[in-house]
């Protein structure tokens, strides 16, 4: 039997997961447990991406600058495109939404008022549906990230966090993944 699944869910052969600027400086300047907080969770999103299949892109703002992608990143991307915008749109060389098999992509990485919430409104303005993971962005200052979150979902994007990505990735307890996933859960600490 066929389930209508709504369109509002992600689909693993829909989407595609982009790290925004998961820098060495950027991160560093983070406090302590926000620091532990987001590293583990871009790193649980990398992870279920591996799972699933999910083609990972992660960008670097001036990277001779602000140093490459956190080491405990590097195996989950692909390509690391370096950037000059804040927004990552332009450099990922992605088409526009209508012309992409994977025209929903998940968005984490830093900063939540700068770079995320540019890539996130280019993003939407290019047709894409757009899920940025609330507990995979950060920012320095958390009034910067809060109204940034608000911002994004008054435009269109879908705030979600990375345990309902994973899941909508696997859709199923019946998928092969979902031992894996469900391990990878159980892992992260609560």
């Amino acid at each position: 039997m066929n389930v209508l699944r709504s369109p509002e869910l992600l689909h693993r052969d829909s989407s595609r997961l982009l790290l925004v600027d998961v820098q060495e400086k950027l991160v560093s300047a983070l406090d302590e447990a926000t620091q532990k907080r987001f590293l583990e969770t871009c790193r649980f999103l990398g992870e279920g991406a591996r799972i699933m299949g999910i083609p990972v892109i992660a960008t670097e703002q001036y990277p001779q600058g602000l140093g490459p992608t956190v080491s405990s990143l590097i195996e989950f991307t692909g390509s690391r495109p370096s950037k000059k915008r804040f927004s990552a749109v332009e450099c990922t060389g992605l088409p526009t939404a209508a012309d992409d098999t994977r025209f929903q992509v998940v968005v984490a990485g830093m900063e939540t008022h700068v770079c995320v919430l540019q890539t996130a409104l280019d993003l939407l303005a290019s047709g894409y549906q757009t899920y940025v993971v609330a507990d995979a962005v950060a920012g320095r200052r958390s009034i910067d990230h809060d109204v940034a979150l608000q911002r994004m979902a008054n435009s269109g994007a879908v705030i979600t966090t990375a345990e309902s990505v994973v899941f909508e990735w696997c859709e199923s307890a019946e998928s092969p993944e979902f031992k894996q996933l469900s391990a990878l859960v159980k892992s992260r600490p609560l």
